[in-house]
């Protein structure tokens, strides 16, 4: 009996080039453009008729417009065998780029605003580490290192406080989440799509940050940009869709409602496997942002214990404070440092991060009684005592959580319990 080989993650097998399907399929999303459509799609045609050596579509997907947008589609597609035409009833860019990207046969799918504000030498960059399987996204940024920006204060500012909330919102770590230049392979959008929610703008920093969080590679192109003065994008009102967007993703990905950890398993880019002696894979992360989490459960602690000392004294003071921060230690270790989402076993985690909790407390405790039973100390030297037993119980901390409460093997064995 033949072993058969193991089905390739979808984005990492190279794009075959010579097939008689479209590689590449942009799309221009357009609601009520009758006037910019045709010297869009003359000027996009004419770039990849002259730049690109495989076969390709632009799809226009028509936003329910409610003026002649349409028929200046139809007229195009019937002067351009590459072009097509795409009509939807309902609006919504969002709407329009999953109904097109789901329905497309190319093996990369791309999508551009139809102001054709970044420049299109850009688009090669965009796409060539998609077809080689090297990436599975990428976006054009106005904001990385080269990029060549020109827009007013006010839309330069509203862009940079955007991406300001989705780092310290959603841990967003690619630079712009709104520039409408983007790509994705069809493989991988076939799985991401079906999860992302949103229909208007917020369509894009929703499928990137499932995409980060289900471990994809996201590659970034720095572009030349010019702002478009005549844009009907109403701000305030996207601005807060926006928001309802963070909000609405930050919940689903604490209830579990997004399958970040079965998209991680299926899709993620698996760690490279170099073999560094006395270093186990992540152990750095793993350390930084457990060291991260110590400082602030440590800082949250002190404050704590000075609030409740004079009320209740110094031993149920170290007690109620060390439980409570020991509880959000728990929980944001479990998510930050050790990548566990859901609320399958939460609980246990919890109950377990408690018994992690009592050697800490009786750490820091029998340091109390020892300093107390010495000596009479002043407040300086009690709380001295009590960072220094703090260090210790944190060491004690990461190597119980990591060994034990959330081994990979232990998760392995309880998501298949699930």
């Amino acid at each position: 009996m033949t072993a058969t080989a193991p089905a390739s993650r979808p984005g990492s097998v190279p794009v075959d080039l010579a097939g008689p399907q479209p590689v590449l399929d942009v799309v221009i999303p357009v609601y009520n453009e009758e006037a910019d459509l045709e010297p869009c799609i003359r000027r996009l045609h004419a770039h990849l008729a002259e730049h690109v050596s495989y076969p390709y579509r632009i799809t226009v997907a028509d936003n329910a417009s409610t003026d002649a947008t349409l028929q200046v589609a139809e007229r195009l597609a019937r002067e351009f065998p590459e072009v097509a035409v795409h009509h939807l009833d309902e609006k919504g860019r969002g709407r329009a780029l999953n109904a097109v990207w789901r329905a497309s046969d190319a093996a990369v799918l791309a999508y551009m605003d139809v102001d054709l504000s970044t420049d299109l030498a850009a688009l090669g960059p965009l796409v060539a580490p998609l077809l080689s399987g090297h990436s599975d996204l990428a976006i054009g940024s106005r904001l990385a290192r080269g990029a060549r920006v020109v827009r007013g204060p006010k839309r330069e500012f509203i862009s940079r406080c955007y991406n300001l909330i989705l780092r310290s919102t959603l841990a967003a770590k690619f630079s712009d989440a709104q520039c409408g230049f983007k790509a994705i392979r069809a493989d991988v959008a076939s799985e991401l799509l079906p999860h992302v929610v949103d229909t208007g703008w917020f369509f894009d920093t929703e499928l990137l940050v499932l995409a980060q969080r289900a471990g994809l590679r996201i590659h970034e192109v720095p572009v030349d940009w010019v702002d478009d003065p005549d844009s009907s994008v109403n701000i305030l009102k996207t601005a807060t869709e926006d928001l309802k967007g963070i909000a609405r993703v930050t919940r689903a990905t604490f209830t579990g409602d997004i399958p970040v950890s079965r998209l991680r398993e299926q899709l993620g880019r698996q760690p490279i496997g170099v073999d560094a002696p006395g270093v186990p894979p992540r152990l750095v992360t793993q350390l930084v942002r457990f060291a991260a989490i110590g400082v602030s459960s440590t800082l949250a602690y002190l404050v704590l214990f000075l609030l409740l000392r004079t009320v209740v004294g110094a031993q149920p003071a170290n007690f109620a404070a060390l439980l409570v921060t020991a509880v959000a230690n728990t929980a944001l270790n479990r998510r930050l440092t050790f990548g566990i989402r859901g609320r399958a076993g939460a609980g246990r985690h919890q109950f377990e991060g408690l018994i992690v909790f009592g050697l800490g407390l009786a750490l820091t405790s029998g340091a109390l009684a020892l300093l107390n039973g010495s000596t009479t100390p002043g407040l300086v030297l009690e709380l001295t005592v009590l960072v220094l037993a703090n260090l210790a119980a944190t060491v004690l901390r990461f190597l119980l959580l990591r060994g034990w409460v959330f081994n990979p093997r232990r998760q392995a064995a309880s998501q298949k319990e699930y």
